[in-house]
């Protein structure tokens, strides 16, 4: 590779699914990829839902001592809908301002397998 860039990347956004999904693998993916971060001392951002693959990155993130911001809408914060947050929470009004607010705290993003609501965040921040 020629050149190098001087960026460090400080803040990772990460996107995926609040469920499990029916494999164990996607899990243990999380689980790693929140190890990884923890351990080259990269923050999480990420949309505040502690459970499924968010949960398992989120808390892998925040258990090996890296920072971890969940943002999320005020109408939305409720523990029994998202979990309970891991981390800094962070909120918001809306959806968008969610999105936007994710966008600016990141140097990168990174897509596990979710739903509609994954594709949806993913589409938004390529645009």
């Amino acid at each position: 590779m020629t050149g190098s860039s001087s960026h460090q990347i400080k803040n990772i956004c990460v996107f995926g699914g609040s469920s499990t999904g029916k494999e164990i693998e996607f899990l243990k993916s999380a689980n790693h990829l929140g190890q990884v971060l923890a351990e080259r001392k990269i923050h999480l951002v990420y949309g505040r839902v502690s459970l499924g693959l968010m949960g398992g990155v989120s808390i892998a993130v925040f258990l090996g001592g890296s920072q971890v911001l969940g943002v999320v809408p005020k109408v939305l914060a409720k523990e029994d809908l998202l979990g309970k947050t891991i981390g800094e929470e962070l909120q918001v009004s809306t959806m968008s301002e969610r999105l936007n607010t994710m966008f600016k705290h990141a140097d990168v993003f990174i897509a596990l397998p979710g739903g509609l609501g994954t594709l949806e965040e993913i589409f938004h921040i390529s645009s």
